[in-house]
């Protein structure tokens, strides 16, 4: 059933789950166009606003929406749960096309929420792991109260190679120190067969790019994700121009090839 853009349809919460204090997964009724991981929704409530959200998790009749409480908007959003219902209109943006990574040596890198994102990718390839050469998720949070997907974490790790690390944790218990770290130890048996993905903070971009360039890895194997930059998802509002780009449009997945000038 296609769906009018600017029109918000009503989508009723089918379950919550809960991943820390401020970040909850709102699994939300869908039946209208294909999603592609990467892609977003807004969200909203009337009288409050909208917020544009990610998709982290793509299934038959519903997609997932992981939000983290720091506004009007999402605050007053935590305050509905299962059977409730919510606006949403989309999705908006490019996405992450599972083509461009079969039979690849795939690396995602993620940092803290920028993990949402890419989750419908990771949930593909940990299941149809035979599409990929190698599949390697770096990801990093500040500490283990901030862990996002713990579960899905677990059931990842039984068929891909995790690297989960964190800013601070207890002596012993996690990998420490910040993603880029371990991009150094990235070990590719084709390199010109490799597809990189970063998603995360600016800066932990910025560093995770120029640590895969450094490798040897060339700028068309990688993908980025400009998502903070979302606002109205119709480039009307402007809130996500670079230069001329109306991130909105054209992205907010981009080949690196044509992200690097767009400075964030």
């Amino acid at each position: 059933m296609a769906m009018n853009n600017y029109i918000p349809f009503e989508s009723q919460i089918l379950e919550v789950i809960k991943h820390t204090e401020i970040e909850y997964t709102f699994r939300m009724s869908y039946d209208g166009d294909e999603v592609t991981p990467g892609q977003f929704f807004e969200v909203s409530l009337p009288k409050f606003g909208e917020a544009p959200i990610s998709v982290s998790g793509i299934g038959a009749g519903y997609v997932d929406l992981t939000i983290r409480k720091v506004g009007k908007v999402t605050n007053e959003i935590f305050e509905h749960y299962t059977g409730d219902s919510l606006k949403l209109r989309g999705p908006y943006g490019n996405g992450f096309y599972i083509e461009n990574f079969q039979d690849k040596e795939l690396v995602v890198i993620a940092g803290g929420t920028g993990l949402s994102p890419v989750k419908g990718v990771i949930d593909y390839f940990a299941a149809h792991s035979d599409q990929a050469k190698k599949i390697t998720l770096i990801v990093g949070f500040r500490s283990p109260d901030d862990i996002l997907f713990k579960k899905d974490l677990e059931r990842w790790n039984k068929n891909i190679n995790v690297i989960l690390t964190l800013d601070t944790a207890p002596e012993g218990k996690y990998k420490t120190g910040f993603v880029t770290q371990y991009i150094p130890d990235l070990k590719f048996d084709n390199k010109a067969n490799a597809a990189v993905i970063v998603v995360g903070p600016p800066m932990m971009m910025k560093f995770s790019v120029k640590g895969v360039l450094d490798l040897g890895i060339a700028p068309e194997q990688i993908w980025v994700s400009y998502e903070r930059r979302m606002c109205c998802g119709l480039g009307k509002c402007g809130h996500c121009r670079i230069n001329e780009e109306y991130i909105c449009l054209s992205g907010p997945v981009y080949n690196y090839v044509d992200a690097k000038n767009l400075v964030d």
